[in-house]
Order: C-alpha cells, then structure tokens, then sequence
C-alpha cells in the first residue's frame, strides 16, 4: 500500500517537473512577439553599453539593413541560432547587471567564426575565388563597429 501511495506520488512529481521545465523554456524563448523583437537592433541598443556599436551600425551603408543577430549569430540551423541566442543573452545580461562589461566590448573567439561564417554565407559567391584563411574585417576594417563610416578598406 505505501509502495502506490510512492508510486503516486513520483508521478505527480514528475508531472510537475515536466509541466516547471515547458512554463520555464516557455518564459526563456517567450511568446513570439518577443522573440521577433529581440532579434531587432533597437533591442540590443537598450542596453546603454550598447549605444556606440547600434550608432555605429546605423552608419554602415549596406550592412544597415542587417539586424545584429544577422551576422553576431549562428545562422545555418535555426536550433543553434537559438541555442547560442540564449547563451549570448544570458552572457550579456549577467556581465550588463554585474558591472563587468568590457571596455572596449570585443568579440570572443566562438564569435569571431560566427561572424566569419556569416560573412562567407553572405558573399558566397564573392568569396568562393579568394583566400578565406584571414578574418574579413582585417581587410575590411570599415565594417568593424569601430570604424563604421569610414572610408578604409585596406
């Protein structure tokens, strides 16, 4: 009799961890309307460490009609992008409310190959008759963030 009563019990536990993780996965990727405005620009501006970069892209000729998820994430399998749009957010929440964000903000590693992997996606058939072994942005320096309106390319 106790072992049902157990029984019962891990059952209702585990309805309730099940129906805890769908409420939470649904608060972290939010309702769709959320989530579309989370991949604009104008959202990634709201924090005020991010004002320079959004000025800077404001002023980037072409790549003005790109979104900041466009090229900072993953974009060849709509689960990664997801994947790696939560862990970039919850980076950059945790460094923005714990005062540690760099000065200059600089790209990581993993988002140096994002950033070059969207490049080459990009200009595919730009970049399929050259070298790609060195990063864009080191001969395209004006599209950095830093350098956005520039006139350098070389």
């Amino acid at each position: 009799m106790a072992n049902a009563k157990y029984g019962k019990l891990y059952i209702a536990a585990g309805g309730a961890g099940i129906v805890g993780i769908i409420v939470v996965a649904f608060l972290l990727v939010g309702p769709p309307k959320l989530l579309a405005k989370s991949d604009s620009p104008g959202f990634c501006a709201g924090c005020h460490v991010m004002e320079y970069e959004h000025r800077s892209w404001m002023h980037a000729g072409a790549h003005r009609r790109n979104r900041c998820v466009d090229c900072h994430l993953p974009n060849h399998n709509l689960a990664v992008h997801y994947v790696w749009k939560s862990i970039d957010g919850m980076k950059d929440a945790i460094m923005f409310y714990s005062g540690k964000v760099p000065d200059p903000i600089l790209l990581s590693d993993h988002g140096k190959k994002v950033l070059q992997q969207n490049c080459i996606r990009c200009h595919e058939e730009t970049v399929a008759m050259i070298d790609t072994s060195r990063d864009c942005w080191e001969c395209h320096r004006s599209i950095t963030h830093k350098r956005s309106g520039a006139i350098e390319t070389l």
